[in-house]
């Protein structure tokens, strides 16, 4: 573990800081061959670009959380390889997927989600938040693994300012959401595919309830006295979906745009729709934070998981190109556990046509 705690909390509580502009949306898509995607993006308007890496941890590396007294909390052995991406620090992943096929991610959950508060005296099996998808990769291969190993675990708080949900997938297309809330873990499953930031996920199932109206297509003429009233343009059906960024609109949003998308044919291509999909939720730098102007997105990174064939996609607001780590390449009993820039060059290549 290569920083002092002092640096790792003032990191955490930099991004807890500005948890508002740390918004997160996480979609899931299935293709006509049943391969599996989960796909998210990563928003960030604090100032300059969120630090983020690509992590690879071999089979049987030892890791240890931290915890707010240092390095000093639960110690685990990796089972399972695992490739991450992470935010601040290499140990924080929030977005991967292991060898397994399964899959998990942080998103930012403030003013609901509540831990146990750290006891020293339970230190050695106490895992804090921020790096809870790494001990989960790194120790399960299914859902219920997680459930069933969560039990002998304490999720700690870093610092106190801060909460997180997690959304965790399987190759067969089965998804639960994990908040924890009081102390208490509550798993919900997903089938909407869909998870943003607060409120509680519960809450924002009983919301999809106030948009039954919305249908994909147009809507048909109707008759209002002696008016004829006509859709004025595509998609018609579909007014009064919000495009607004706060959580909940983000929320009905990808819900609608997921479940209405036509299944594409191999994972591959369910892949390139995904970020299709994500286009709408990239966040204007000023949108979040009106005093930035040094980033053009707010979004800072986007991803796509293909669990099915254990590939992890990427794109970042510096370089739009689709990079790809293809986790049957990788020999995890070899391979040294590392981390490496999302960006070797903070630069987006260009493609110069050439006329003849």
């Amino acid at each position: 573990m290569r920083q002092s705690i002092k640096g790792i909390l003032l990191g955490v509580a930099t991004v807890a800081s500005a948890e508002l502009s740390f918004a997160c949306t996480g979609i899931s898509l299935t293709a006509k061959d049943g391969s599996y995607v989960q796909a998210r993006t990563i928003e960030w308007a604090y100032s300059g670009m969120l630090k983020s890496e690509y992590v690879i941890i071999p089979r049987g590396e030892r890791l240890r959380s931290f915890t707010p007294d240092g390095a000093d909390g639960m110690r685990y052995t990796a089972r399972y390889g695992v490739v991450g991406l992470a935010v601040q620090q290499r140990e924080f992943i929030a977005e991967g997927i292991n060898e397994a096929g399964l899959s998990a991610g942080l998103f930012f959950f403030p003013n609901f989600g509540s831990y146990e508060p750290f006891d020293a005296a339970f230190k050695e099996r106490s895992v804090c938040d921020m790096q809870l998808v790494e001990w989960m990769l790194s120790q399960c291969a299914t859902i219920d693994d997680v459930k069933q190993a969560l039990e002998e675990v304490r999720v700690i708080p870093l610092i106190n300012s801060v909460a997180l949900h997690w959304r965790i997938g399987e190759p067969t297309g089965r998804q639960v959401v994990l908040e924890i809330v009081d102390g208490e873990a509550h798993f919900y499953e997903n089938r909407v595919g869909v998870l943003t930031n607060a409120p509680d996920f519960q809450w924002h199932l009983t919301n999809l309830d106030n948009y039954v109206n919305l249908r994909p297509g147009a809507a048909e003429k109707y008759q209002l006295g002696g008016a004829t009233l006509s859709p004025l343009g595509g998609s018609s059906a579909m007014l009064g979906l919000p495009g607004d960024f706060t959580p909940p609109s983000r929320f009905i949003r990808a819900a609608f745009f997921c479940n209405t998308a036509a299944p594409m044919g191999d994972g591959e291509a369910t892949v390139m729709q995904a970020f299709h999909l994500l286009n709408s939720f990239d966040v204007p730098m000023t949108i979040e934070n009106p005093n930035n102007r040094t980033m053009c997105s707010a979004t800072q990174w986007t991803s796509a998981i293909d669990l099915s064939h254990r590939r992890v996609y990427y794109r970042t607001a510096i370089n739009m190109n689709v990079r790809c780590i293809d986790l049957s390449t990788i020999d995890f009993t070899k391979v040294k556990y590392q981390s490496h820039p999302l960006d070797s060059v903070e630069k987006q290549p260009v493609e110069q046509i050439v006329i003849q």
